[in-house]
């Protein structure tokens, strides 16, 4: 296992590196300090590094020995998961899951951790700052999502594909349980507005009071732009052959329609499940 943690330090490196850019709101020194206007801006950033992690998995075909049990001899766990397992005990041990807006998709590990104890502003609700679909994305992600983008091959490079789709899931995995802070803050300025479905257990009425689809469709279409531009392959020479490859690396209607299918709807579902706890 040492020589798969070594070889994907680049990678571990180039996402710590975005994330420090792609500032966190947790950073802010007071609870008060957060608003709403400050969570979107958050999110706007994050846009980036969720696109940036789609051209890096893209530079590798879909490898789908990755994701076979059978691959490693064993029924119950494929390479992919147990990459990811063992990283993400890694980066427990190093802190990075003291942050609440980090969550592990295999939270059952047990090292010690090393890093120092760090107090995190106390913005979540407790009862409900366990809301959690990280099967979910895992599912949407492997299932659905990435053969949309990637060329149905092997190269081989199993351990870098991988890695790579450690770097999408724990992005995307950090924009949709951002939902969490959204819905707290919503409820913290209008709790008014909220508290009648909560008592009432009203998904649905949660659902439209967080539903704004004009935002929505603003979302999607800055995710489109931000692909088209990020992801395009340059070209300086003129005997390129037009139609022989696309031109971008992601084509941006996939990135939009992982915004528009998946990751708008999982962000509000996570949105009501806090809400619907947070009365507790």
């Amino acid at each position: 296992m040492a020589s798969m943690t070594h070889s994907s330090l680049p990678l571990v490196f180039l996402c710590s590196l975005f994330y420090v850019i792609f500032s966190s709101f947790c950073d802010c020194k007071s609870v008060s300090s957060i608003t709403i206007d400050s969570l979107r801006a958050s999110l706007v950033k994050q846009e980036d590094f969720i696109v940036f992690s789609l051209i890096e998995r893209a530079r590798y075909p879909y490898n789908s020995f990755a994701y076979d049990p059978s691959f490693l001899g064993n029924q119950n766990c494929s390479f992919v998961e147990l990459f990811v397992r063992e990283s993400e005990a890694m980066e427990a041990k190093f802190g990075r899951y003291q942050n609440p807006e980090e969550l592990p998709f295999f939270p059952d590990y047990k090292q010690p951790q090393l890093a120092p104890p760090h107090k995190f502003p106390n913005i979540l609700h407790p009862p409900a700052a366990s809301v959690n679909i990280s099967r979910k994305i895992w599912d949407m992600y492997f299932n659905d999502f990435l053969p949309l983008f990637t060329k149905k091959s092997a190269d081989g490079n199993y351990q870098q594909t991988v890695a790579s789709d450690l770097i999408c899931l724990q992005a995307l995995s950090r924009r949709i349980h951002s939902g969490r802070f959204v819905a707290e803050i919503k409820f913290r300025d209008s709790p008014q507005n909220y508290t009648p479905a909560i008592q009432a257990k009203d998904s649905e009425t949660l659902m439209k009071l967080l539903t704004f689809a004009s935002v929505e469709e603003a979302v999607v279409k800055r995710v489109f732009k931000k692909a088209e531009i990020f992801g395009q392959n340059v070209n300086l020479g003129k005997n390129n052959v037009k139609g022989v490859e696309s031109r971008y690396k992601v084509e941006p209607s996939v990135a939009s329609k992982l915004y528009q299918e998946w990751v708008i709807p999982f962000t509000k579902q996570v949105e009501v499940d806090y809400l619907l706890r947070r009365l507790i």
